[in-house]
């Protein structure tokens, strides 16, 4: 298993040593103490699995205290481009972002810690994402921010769903605040 830390505090990519031969493939998709040494001591209390078809956008979401999750975010089916933003007030990185693309190609997981909303943009026809969480959804602690918040300046790439092609988003989604709008972070 490799560790990767990424630009900002506290996320880390994680890819898994892939055994491939004829049959296909085999992998360990959580190891305890591989992510322990990397800095990630999460206990996983839930799976949330999500089936998204190409050009759709989910996100960005967090919950708020006291029931902050942190995300364990793995393609199983397709490929995404996943975002984090950095919602950690006091932070070196507050409102900063990451992208990275996760696929069942590599496998690779993206532990996305308490304090930073997630969203990510389908890639393939038919995409299955992963969530492994360390709390419970409590619906009366979630928020978001909307995915093209000009102030997050986020470039989601939409470019590869091909040209002219929106994203489609949930009602929910759509109407998200953006950080002018007011404080929607946690």
């Amino acid at each position: 298993m490799i560790v990767e830390r990424l630009g900002l505090e506290g996320p880390v990519l994680v890819t898994p040593t892939v055994h491939r031969d004829d049959r296909g493939y085999f992998l360990e998709r959580w190891r305890e103490d591989a992510l322990a040494t990397a800095g990630v001591a999460a206990r996983f209390v839930q799976d949330n699995l999500s089936r998204t078809r190409r050009g759709a956008l989910r996100g960005l979401h967090f919950q708020r205290e006291p029931h902050a999750q942190g995300k364990l975010v793995s393609v199983v089916r397709g490929r995404v481009l996943d975002v984090i933003v950095d919602l950690r007030r006091g932070s070196p990185t507050y409102l900063a972002h990451l992208k990275v693309v996760l696929d069942d190609e590599r496998h690779a997981q993206l532990w996305v810690p308490p304090g930073f909303a997630h969203g990510f943009l389908a890639l393939a026809d038919q995409c299955d994402v992963l969530y492994k969480v360390d709390a419970y959804h409590a619906p009366a602690h979630e928020g978001g921010i909307r995915w093209d918040d000009p102030d997050l300046g986020i470039d989601w790439e939409l470019e590869r769903l091909g040209p002219g092609v929106s994203p489609v988003t949930s009602p929910r989604d759509a109407a998200l605040p953006t950080l002018a709008d007011g404080p929607p972070l946690p």
